[in-house]
């Protein structure tokens, strides 16, 4: 049909692809199937260490919590460490690990680790300020839990990238989405 009119399908397809601009979302979620995984694995590995024979230490996963019980303070802080690397090898951000605080009954220790998921509002203003102060010619629109990013190139939004990544912002974020 449009030929009809005298344009060429590539001519067509050159102004179409001008005038959808590359975007991408910023999203701080992680797979809990990964989670469950990776405290598996913790557990496994719990039962080798020289370190913890004889002792009553476990992690218990209630999605999408862990639970870590141990003996004393000394074993939790182990027993973190343990699951922080188990996460590393599941690509799991171990940013996203909040840690609770520690409680004691009797001689067991016990402590809640809690997964961030979603950009809080304060989060995501700053993440959009960071990007507006980088003078990066995109624009970014905080959308429920996450971030949508647009620009005229592709690698406008990778600089994007670089600059959430080496951010300090107490969170994991991924980048989905990307439209090109």
């Amino acid at each position: 049909m449009l030929m009809l009119f005298g344009y060429n399908s590539k001519i067509i397809n050159l102004l179409i692809r001008e005038m959808i601009m590359p975007s991408m979302d910023i999203v701080s979620e992680i797979n809990l199937e990964e989670v469950l995984n990776a405290v598996d694995n913790a557990n496994r590995e719990l039962s080798t260490r020289f370190d913890f024979r004889g002792v009553e230490a476990s992690f218990e996963w209630k999605k999408p919590n862990v639970t870590m019980k141990a003996e004393g303070d000394f074993q939790l802080k182990q027993l973190s460490d343990m699951l922080r690397s188990q996460l590393t090898k599941r690509q799991i951000d171990a940013k996203a690990m909040t840690l609770g605080s520690a409680s004691a009954s009797g001689k067991n220790w016990s402590q809640q680790v809690s997964f961030k998921e979603g950009i809080e509002q304060d989060v995501a203003k700053k993440v959009v300020k960071l990007i507006k102060a980088e003078k990066l010619k995109v624009q970014a629109a905080i959308q429920g839990e996450q971030v949508r990013v647009t620009g005229k190139k592709r690698d406008d939004l990778q600089s994007v990238m670089q600059v959430v990544r080496k951010a300090e912002l107490e969170q994991s974020f991924q980048f989905t989405n990307f439209k090109d």
